[in-house]
């Protein structure tokens, strides 16, 4: 509806330029006579107009000076005063070029800014590009070339080096924005901004930190759900090094969280600076998500045996054309050419075998990508090859990458295949990278599609009990469960837990034990002892009475030796597992210090740290992510026949972590967790050990504040009874509802549907159902009316059948302070009151997101919505940027 609040800021009009007087000369600090340059050489058109703060006049007299955007390129001493001139003369936005400014100065800029309403992109960064706009507001060097790629940078260095990069390698971009530590305009505002902007189809992003975790993943994901993008972040810090209560604690580092929480997102993370720009090729050559076999087209074995063996490790598949295919392509090829796995043309290869090979990739449909390799031959031509081959990049449909090999002979090669916007590498290895990045974001869209629920849809958990327990703990000013308490607090979650029963005399042990059945272990009981094993504190496989005497005073005793000081609640007694075919694993907890709890699952045991496999994931999950953590370890090949063991039950590992993710999701004051061992064998997982450490919840606990990732708000789900019979359940929209609301929209008369959407369509696209699908829940809402009906099936009886009614939706405006709405009733059930209740629930969603108003645009022929909106209380006034158009606005 209306034009993105930072486009002041990187679409400005007009600008004014507070850089001192021309003859100054430029210093450590100040930037004034760079910036004048850039801005009259590159070509800009709007009006530029430049201030010297040290003028004279009033504010009456800087009135023609007013722009969308102010640069602010001064000494830092006087960065305050005119940052302060540009809000009295209402600029909408700022950049200031400085460096070393300090945290507390940067303080004060922000409040300057936020007093005038400015967006603030500074201090301390170097700007930014728009080449499309020939707009070079930067100091990062000369203005890049047009094209589709996006460039965010959190280092001036890096943003310089990958521009120079770009110019050598015919890479274009759409925006090139340098964002200091201190900036106002963050990451997560300049991700908004890029995945509304349509020049841009595809980012890249160097980071070296976030401050809000949940608003950098809204923005990521929302950007991802609609063009690729690519991370490369610096810094992998441990994300409890000064804790280590837990295995988890101790083990897992918040690199392997981001990890975990950039996959949720849809986005790729690369490693490092060289696979960076192999996936900065790849993007700007515009290629889109695809699957992961990759065909290896080459005149030589060796280089693609290399890159064949750079696939393997890479987990992707190296593709061979189908048997009709091979044949169709054979009679074009020399006679020694080999198409089983490589297709190695040999060293005859001309430029039309090349081009009949790529054609042959193209139309098969076992082929995802192609990558072609040449290595220069006597007598042979790379330019003419290269020339074929860049000829159907156009039209092939396919991601088509290429390597020229050497460097001289190929280097008139590799110009033509720039030209032809083919991304080419130097190696094969790099250009396998770059096709990985590509097969990665396809595979990290099944996760951005997942959108789990708090609770599953397991038995109810007993979340009083739960609470009730943690409250007495902390009560008593404790933060480490014991193992007997750790166990309690899994039961309450259904999770099956070994019977265990505290004996603080040999004697009790004993009784204990004869209860129980042999055999029995004996583990201590303390809060103070993290790792039992390291104190000679367990005892397995004890066969009778006498034994577990012995070893309960030999453990007293040995405990106390090695940590006098330790509290010691007694021990506890339990019965073997008893599960001869038990593999051991565990599940355990860790609260990143940024992204929140993180659920990690692997190999268990003692020797869990010495063995080093696990995989981390985000709560809250649902079983397809389950799924996806488990196959992510190499003890997940144990889960099924193994030397002579039958399958282990995969489900009931499946369903532990869902109930884990219950935990995480039900108690914000749950931090680390271990269930070490995890024994699973046929008969299903029995969770062994336990150890839990808890603290008071965080202020942002409220509605999941906890989490990184918004859980599915289930709480929104309401039963509501239609005028005439029957109800209808309101809910958010889930990602499987694809197929029922292209069927409402389907079944709208056309004058229903020009009122929704201002254009004929008859049904949805496949990118549109997925925008109005898969949603994120943290930036909108949408809420769908779903009637249950009964009618006869095939056979004759009688089935139900779902199908949407109605929706209504809002978008939270990137200020996060308003939201724009749309509503949509089946024209069946017009007149229902169905719109009144659909408005009214998204209003409350709205309303409860902290949203202060709402707004949305109606056609003035359509009277019905009109009327609607006035009874609800709407102010409707002319649109104007268009009189077709009304517009409804409410204070909510």
């Amino acid at each position: 509806m209306e034009t993105h609040y930072l486009t002041p800021l990187f679409s400005p009009k007009s600008i004014v330029v507070f850089a001192g007087k021309p003859d100054q000369p430029d210093s450590q600090t100040c930037y004034g006579r760079g910036i004048r340059a850039q801005l009259e050489q590159g070509g800009y058109t709007g009006p530029v107009t430049y201030l010297d703060v040290g003028m004279s006049g009033t504010l009456a007299d800087l009135a023609h000076s007013r722009a969308d955007l102010a640069v602010i390129a001064l000494p830092n001493d006087e960065l305050s005063f005119a940052l302060e001139v540009a809000g009295r003369i209402q600029c909408r936005a700022a950049l200031i070029l400085s460096t070393g400014v300090d945290g507390a100065q940067a303080h004060e800029l922000h409040g300057i800014a936020r007093k005038h309403g400015i967006h603030l992109l500074g201090p301390n960064c170097l700007g930014y590009q728009r080449p499309r706009l020939h707009l070079n507001a930067s100091v990062a060097g000369q203005l890049a070339e047009p094209g589709s790629l996006a460039l965010i940078s959190q280092s001036g260095a890096l943003t310089a080096a990958i521009l120079d990069w770009g110019s050598q390698n015919a890479v274009g971009f759409s925006t090139v924005v340098s964002l200091g530590a201190n900036t106002a305009v963050d990451l997560a505002q300049t991700l908004d901004f890029l995945a509304t902007d349509p020049a841009t189809q595809s980012i890249v992003i160097y980071m070296e930190g976030v401050t809000d975790a949940r608003r950098f993943l809204s923005a990521l994901r929302g950007a991802a759900n609609t063009k690729p993008v690519v991370v490369l972040k610096a810094g992998k810090v441990a994300a409890a090094s000064q804790a280590a209560l837990t295995h988890s604690g101790a083990i897992v580092a918040s690199d392997e969280v981001f990890d975990a929480a950039l996959r949720r997102t849809g986005a790729v993370r690369v490693k490092t600076f060289v696979q960076l720009f192999s996936a900065a090729k790849c993007l700007a050559s515009r290629y889109r998500p695809v699957g992961p076999r990759l065909a290896v087209v080459t005149n030589g074995g060796g280089p693609g045996v290399l890159a064949a063996d750079w696939i393997a490790e890479l987990g992707l598949q190296l593709a061979t054309l189908s048997e009709a295919g091979a044949q169709a392509l054979a009679p074009s090829l020399p006679p020694h050419a080999t198409l089983a796995n490589l297709l190695d043309l040999t060293e005859e290869a001309d430029a039309a075998a090349f081009g009949a090979a790529v054609q042959a990739c193209g139309h098969d449909s076992q082929v995802d990508g192609i990558l072609v390799i040449y290595s220069p031959k006597l007598g042979g031509d790379p330019a003419a090859v290269a020339q074929a081959v860049g000829a159907l990049n156009a039209g092939l449909g396919k991601p088509l990458l290429t390597c020229w090999m050497g460097d001289r002979q190929v280097a008139e090669a590799r110009q033509l295949l720039n030209a032809a916007g083919v991304a080419t590498f130097r190696t094969p290895e790099a250009a396998v990278d770059g096709f990985s990045n590509i097969a990665s974001f396809y595979q990290n869209q099944q996760l951005l599609h997942q959108t789990p629920p708090p609770l599953s849809q397991l038995a109810q958990p007993d979340l009083d009990g739960a609470r009730l327990l943690i409250e007495g703990v902390l009560a008593e000013r404790r933060k480490v469960l014991t193992e007997m308490e750790s166990k309690a607090l899994l039961a309450a979650f259904h999770i099956p837990i070994t019977q265990t029963i505290l004996a603080r005399s040999a004697g009790e042990a004993m009784l204990i034990a004869s209860q129980l059945g042999y055999p029995v272990a004996l583990k201590i009981d303390s809060p103070d002892i993290a790792h039992k094993s390291d104190v000679q504190g367990v005892v397995l496989n004890l066969l009778n009475a006498a034994a577990v005497r012995d070893a309960y005073g030999d453990m007293m005793a040995t405990v106390r030796r090695l940590l006098p000081e330790a509290r010691i609640n007694g021990v506890t007694v339990q019965k073997m597992a008893g599960k001869r075919n038990g593999r051991e694993l565990y599940i355990g907890v860790v609260t990143d210090q940024l992204f929140g709890p993180a659920i990690t699952f692997g190999a268990g045991g003692t020797m869990i740290e010495l063995i080093n496999d696990r995989a981390v994931e985000l709560p809250p999950l649902n079983l397809f992510l389950a799924q996806r953590l488990i196959g992510r370890v190499r003890s997940a090949d144990m889960l099924g026949e193994w030397r002579g063991a039958p399958p282990a039950q995969r489900e009931a590992v499946e369903q532990m972590l869902l109930r884990v993710s219950e935990m995480v999701c039900a108690l914000p004051q749950l931090r680390e967790m271990d269930i070490n061992p995890l024994i699973v064998d046929e008969h299903g997982a029995l969770a062994v050990d336990a150890r839990i450490v808890i603290d008071a919840a965080p202020a942002s606990a409220h509605d999941y504040g906890h989490l990184a990732i918004l859980p599915y708000p289930s709480s929104y789900t309401q039963e509501w009874p239609m005028r005439g019979g029957g109800q209808y359940t309101l809910r958010p929209v889930q990602p499987d509802d694809a197929s029922m609301l292209q069927e409402l929209v389907r079944g709208l008369s056309e004058k229903s549907r020009y009122y929704r959407f201002a254009s004929s369509l008859r049904e949805l696209s496949v990118p549109m159902l997925a925008r109005y699908t898969l949603i994120d829940y943290d930036r909108e809402m949408a809420l769908v009316a779903v009637l249950t009906q009964r009618a006869p099936g095939p056979d004759g009886d009688f089935v139900e059948t779902d199908s949407i009614i109605g929706v209504s939706r809002y978008i939270a405006n990137p200020d996060l302070s308003s939201c724009e709405f749309s509503l949509l009733v089946d024209d069946r059930y017009s007149g229902q009151g169905l719109g009144t209740r659909l408005m009214l629930g998204i209003m409350d969603v709205a309303r409860d997101k902290g949203l202060s108003e709402i707004d949305g645009l109606v056609l003035c022929k359509n009277s019905g919505m009109l009327k609607l909106m006035a009874s609800l209380g709407f102010q409707i006034r002319p649109y104007e940027d268009d009189p077709d158009f009304r517009l409804c606005s409410k204070t909510l």
